[in-house]
């Protein structure tokens, strides 16, 4: 009965978005650099087929997945004054150019915690959800201020401030171009290895990073990556990115633009640098949170249960915590404010404590 309450509210809320798009089906080649890992000019036994051609470019990839991830080391860093709403606008270049210059400058918005001589300095980077706009999680970093721990809170790629005005959702950071999901979603990376660097260059000695959704994939991608991270909450999760694209109620969309072209074996496979499943065992120093929702259509939850399983067999230290609710109405009340306490509560005693 439950389940049938909450996967009917789920499809509710779903519904009130009206502006999704089927866009069409490409393999996003042009999306495989100069600027990326390696030029395709550099990929050996070059074909003409594009499915070839990516098979090989993501090979490369794996080899060293450090160097896909690694951004050049910046010192173009903006702080601004203090804003009405309480906060400071932290800005900086990325490190992988879009074709959209829009989407070049990466916003964060800063919530300093009152300083404790008696406590370590600690600062968590937070990673929104797919299509959040400038207030999303905004909440939530101040809950983080509150209780000693100085959020600073990034804009996604193509995300409000970052979007170009001609379009109206985030669909080039998941969609059914396989090169440009890839690549918009390593510039996330980036972003994030960026401005984990500037909490480090103020002074942070403990640094965590908090994930929703999407954000929640990002996060464990750059936790991976980043040696300065502490800590991780994961709000949301799955092994394979491929899968919740394929399943998802959210990105059925996205699903439709796919159809046809690509079969979920061969999306997971070209998707394998964006998906967690193969960076767990980077992982074993770090204090991990689990957050998935029991009636979750989004993210559905044999998924979440799959990552789990993984994280028990490799035995990857985490802890975890499940919601009764679903992916959509876990930013509802009363479960806005469970799954705060529980993402606030672990990161504070991850970064404050011992």
């Amino acid at each position: 009965m439950l389940q049938t309450l909450f996967h009917g509210w789920e499809r509710r809320l779903a519904s009130v978005t009206t502006d999704r798009v089927v866009r069409p089906f490409e393999w996003g080649l042009d999306w495989m650099s100069p600027n990326g890992h390696r030029d395709i000019s550099d990929i050996s036994h070059r074909d003409a087929r594009p499915l070839k051609q990516l098979h090989d470019w993501v090979a490369h990839i794996m080899e060293d997945t450090d160097a896909f991830f690694t951004p050049p080391p910046t010192r173009d860093y903006k702080l601004s004054d203090r804003r009405p709403e309480g906060d400071r606008l932290l800005t900086f270049p990325t490190a992988f150019a879009t074709p959209h210059p829009t989407n070049n400058t990466v916003y964060c918005r800063w919530f300093e915690a009152r300083a404790d001589r008696n406590a370590p300095r600690a600062a968590v980077l937070v990673l929104p959800q797919w299509n959040a706009d400038a207030e999303g999680h905004a909440g939530l970093c101040r809950l983080l201020a509150w209780n000693g721990l100085s959020a600073l809170r990034l804009s996604l790629p193509y995300h409000d401030q970052r979007m170009p005005p001609e379009f109206h959702r985030a669909d080039y950071i998941v969609s059914a171009n396989i090169g440009r999901t890839l690549q918009v979603c390593r510039q996330a990376v980036l972003d994030a290895r960026r401005a984990i660097a500037w909490l480090a260059a103020e002074g942070y000695e403990r640094i965590g990073i908090l994930g929703s959704s999407l954000g929640s994939c990002l996060a464990l991608l750059t936790t991976a990556h980043e040696p300065l991270v502490r800590a991780e909450a994961l709000n949301h999760i799955s092994p394979y990115f491929a899968d919740v694209v394929w399943r998802g109620l959210s990105t059925e969309h996205v699903r439709q633009g796919l159809d046809s072209h690509v079969e979920l074996d061969t999306l997971r496979a070209l998707w394998k640098p964006i998906s967690p499943r193969w960076y767990l065992d980077r992982r074993l120093d770090r204090r991990t949170l689990l957050v998935y929702a029991r009636y979750d259509l989004t993210f559905p939850v044999d998924l979440s249960e799959d990552l789990v399983r993984e994280f028990r067999d490799m035995n990857v230290p985490h802890e975890l915590a499940v919601l009764p609710c679903g992916h959509y109405s876990t930013g509802r009340a009363p479960f806005k404010y469970v799954d705060g306490w529980i993402l606030t509560r672990f990161l504070k005693r991850s970064l404050t404590s011992g």
